[in-house]
């Protein structure tokens, strides 16, 4: 069994000594390392790893909020110079919490728990890559605000930076996915990619007009308007039609 990893710690000490230690296990493949939050979910991203060490404290933002920002969570296992955090990393769902420095025997320990942990994940993995439906529910939270949302409520995604814009009621909270993310998860027959920064819940659309060089403009039950690239025009066209 091949465990990629990567390693997200401030400290390059730190990370040296981790990787003296992931030498002593051939299983595990070391794929990447960062220094900083951003960068570790760059990392993350790019690489899909299976195990993440992780430091809680580091500058600007802590290992906690970089968990907060990613959809899908590799196995994480804490490695920090304080105990204090040890209840709130289980809070996160971290499968172990070491404490630096960091003893070999302690180490094969928490890679015990990885083998186990990924020889049943099979059906685990499988069931995260399952379509919603529109009534399932997603969470969100945007700053001290939080909703637990039906798809089916959702009237349209948009991006915003490295965020998306998720509109429902009268709400329009940020959830840090890109939109790419969030299609990939969405039930096909009621939403729709109008173009490259919006995606729509056809049953919200209110009304239909054609637009300039062959685009479309809906407008929404909620009074907000899209403009329908000229390619997505055709594609919903024959989407909506009998």
């Amino acid at each position: 069994m091949k465990i990629k990893a990567v390693i997200v710690e401030d400290s390059r000490l730190a990370r040296n000594e981790l990787k003296e230690l992931i030498k002593k296990h051939e299983e595990i493949e070391l794929v990447g390392e960062a220094e900083n939050v951003d960068n570790g979910f760059e990392l993350i991203q790019n690489t899909i790893p299976d195990l993440l060490f992780l430091d809680i404290n580091m500058p600007e933002k802590d290992g906690f909020e970089l968990l907060e920002m990613l959809d899908e969570v590799p196995i994480t296992i804490f490695t920090t110079a304080f105990d204090e955090y040890a209840i709130k990393s289980f809070e996160y769902n971290a499968l172990d919490y070491l404490l630096k420095p960091v003893s070999e025997k302690r180490f094969a320990m928490a890679m015990d728990k990885v083998k186990a942990k990924l020889e049943g994940r099979g059906e685990d993995k499988v069931a995260e890559t399952k379509k919603l439906s529109e009534s399932s529910q997603i969470f969100i939270k945007d700053g001290e605000a939080c909703w637990l949302v039906k798809i089916g409520d959702i009237a349209l995604f948009e991006i915003v930076g490295n965020y998306t814009r998720v509109f429902f009621e009268d709400k329009k909270p940020l959830l840090y996915k890109s939109l790419n993310q969030v299609e990939e998860k969405l039930p096909e027959a009621s939403f729709f990619r109008a173009n490259r920064q919006q995606i729509v819940n056809t049953n919200f659309i209110e009304n239909v007009v054609p637009w300039f060089n062959g685009k479309l403009k809906l407008t929404l039950k909620n009074g907000e308007e899209v403009e329908v690239s000229r390619r997505q025009s055709y594609i919903f066209k024959d989407k909506m039609s009998l």
